[in-house]
């Protein structure tokens, strides 16, 4: 583990190419192993910001340092070892004939070899309660199902920071109780983009509210979710 911050984000702003602003000035730190909810209404800046978190975009001005490495086109491999990615649509990352096939692509890319990448699969297939779906196709998954394997997918990088975007959008109540179980035993650091208030109580001490793109505030998540008026005044409620 590095000293400092796990992650630091200074002063970032980002506009997308026909000119339109998203975050404006967004400035906090994450310890390593903290676990902290962002939330806020549509259009917030959630997924902006995280997909800057593993360099898919890189902030128009301003500063993003993970583990002690500054995010840079040069550096966003590096970056990419650090912070895994889970996106709100499982399909934008289940892409392969198999599970395993979708598991086993990161750490193949990372060039370790094949008895070492079929015991990370089979570890994390484990963890998320997937086992014998090793040979089916992710398009005959449930959607609890593909979520799970989604998750997977960026464990088996062993990252020391999980990012998640909308973790039980589109989930039944047992889907979206067996992500949260799971999302509990995770050790890593993780930062959690949500409109779920009850995931956000159940798994982050900490909340950060986003509102056009700036902090509006972070805090305790128990005080965050209490403000009523708060969580009313930025469409959260």
């Amino acid at each position: 583990m590095t000293h400092g911050p796990a992650i630091a984000i200074d002063r970032v702003s980002f506009a997308y190419p026909d000119g339109a602003a998203a975050l404006h000035g967004i400035a906090f730190e994450l310890a390593h192993g903290e676990r902290v909810a962002i939330i806020g209404a549509n259009g917030a800046g959630k997924s902006t910001l995280l997909l800057h978190l593993n360099g898919l975009i890189l902030p128009t001005s301003g500063t993003i340092t993970v583990e002690g490495i500054r995010l840079e086109r040069a550096s966003r491999r590096d970056i990419r070892r650090r912070v895994g990615l889970v996106f709100q649509n499982p399909d934008d990352q289940l892409f392969c004939p198999t599970v395993f096939d979708d598991i086993a692509f990161g750490p193949r890319n990372m060039g370790l070899d094949e008895n070492e990448v079929a015991a990370r699969v089979r570890a994390c297939l484990t963890s998320v309660g997937l086992d014998g779906a090793a040979n089916k196709c992710a398009f005959h998954l449930s959607q609890g199902q593909k979520r799970r394997a989604a998750i997977a997918t960026v464990l088996a990088m062993r990252p020391a920071i999980v990012v998640l975007d909308e973790p039980t959008s589109n989930l039944d109540p047992r889907g979206r109780k067996d992500a949260i179980a799971l999302l509990r035993h995770l050790s890593a650091t993780m930062i959690v983009a949500t409109h779920d208030l009850p995931l956000v109580n159940a798994l982050c001490p900490r909340t950060i509210l986003l509102s056009q793109g700036r902090v509006a505030a972070d805090g305790p998540t128990a005080a965050i979710l209490a403000d009523t008026a708060l969580l009313e005044s930025h469409n959260m409620l």
